[in-house]
């Protein structure tokens, strides 16, 4: 198992920054892509970054320019960097990581969630 830590989230007003903290522990294999998704109240959790281990990154369009995803590989992390925030981006904030075991074995693991709230 993988326990999955977030901190970060809070009250910002639009054009703020916050900057989200996910730290994994426990029986760590490889973690070979490590991200984040958001979800608001009725609708499906969508992606917002990745992040591989070899470096390869994935932002989703609506954030791409204002985010920044990076990970401290030693300390198991993944940092997200939001600046010039939106009210549109008011979401619950879920870390995500994919531990992999061997070539054929691997899982997933979610963080409990960190609500962002953009609003004035």
């Amino acid at each position: 198992q993988v326990q999955l830590v977030e901190s970060g989230g809070g009250l910002v007003q639009p054009g703020g920054s916050l900057r989200l903290s996910c730290a994994a522990s426990g029986s760590i294999f490889s973690l070979n892509r490590m991200g984040w998704y958001r979800q608001v109240p009725g609708k499906q959790r969508d992606l917002v970054a990745t992040i591989t281990s070899g470096g390869i990154i994935n932002y989703d369009d609506s954030v791409k320019g204002r985010f920044t995803i990076s990970r401290d590989t030693a300390k198991n992390t993944v940092y997200l960097q939001m600046n010039s925030l939106k009210p549109e981006d008011t979401a619950v904030y879920y870390c995500n990581v994919r531990n992999v075991q061997n070539i054929l074995t691997f899982h997933e693991y979610w963080g409990q969630g960190t609500q962002v709230t953009v609003s004035s």
